[in-house]
């Protein structure tokens, strides 16, 4: 099993957990540079968030974004 396996893996059984994290980064970021880059930070966030959600489903996860049977 690679690397990549292994994280695709992962992203399909904490999905909600990236979902989280990607957040709390795309906030730290924004604070960082004082809302200059609010609206590129935010479609960044998104793409990362379709991605995992793309590979959690891929390996039989919920996926991310919280849209699974244990989603918020």
């Amino acid at each position: 099993m690679g690397f990549m396996d292994k994280v695709k893996g992962m992203l399909g059984q904490h999905g909600e957990k990236v979902s989280k994290g990607i957040d709390k980064a795309a906030g730290m970021a924004d604070s960082k540079t004082k809302g200059k880059y609010s609206e590129q930070i935010r479609s960044g966030t998104q793409k990362a968030k379709d991605q995992a959600e793309k590979y959690g489903r891929r390996e039989g996860g919920s996926g991310g974004g919280g849209k699974g049977p244990q989603g918020s």
